[in-house]
């Protein structure tokens, strides 16, 4: 088999994220890109001619020129989705961090009210204790 090492680098991934799936280390969402990019890896190294006939079908000169497109498109995919899962997590963010210092002002309000002393008032977490 000319693609040997192809092949057990795609058997690799595929079982790094299998493991890393199995620990809880990597959410499901993510696995299924690395397992899609392993298995299709291990399919191309199993059956070289699949690429060169996908190539002449698409209308590429290079299979390797293919391939290169296709990791390109992937890439730009997997980037996008993760701008977007940090804009997400971003809003999250600023929402909790307004609704916390809604929740001080509260506290602070009501402490007041009750007469609490400053000695015993809720710290800040910026400030040293």
């Amino acid at each position: 088999m000319p693609n040997l090492a192809a092949f057990l680098l795609a058997l690799a991934i595929v079982g790094l994220v299998a493991e890393m799936l199995r620990r809880k280390k990597l959410r499901e969402k993510y696995a299924i890109w690395w397992l899609v990019v392993g298995i299709a890896t291990l399919v191309l190294a199993a059956f070289p001619q699949l690429l060169v006939a996908v190539a002449q079908i698409v209308g590429v000169q290079l299979p390797s020129n293919l391939l290169f497109i296709l990791s390109i498109l992937m890439l730009l995919g997997v980037c996008l989705h993760l701008s977007w899962e940090i804009s997400v997590v971003e809003e999250e963010t600023r929402v909790l961090a307004e609704e916390v210092a809604i929740l001080r002002t509260q506290v602070e309000r009501i402490s007041k009210t009750v007469g609490v002393g400053q000695d015993s008032e809720i710290p800040h977490p910026e400030s040293p204790n």
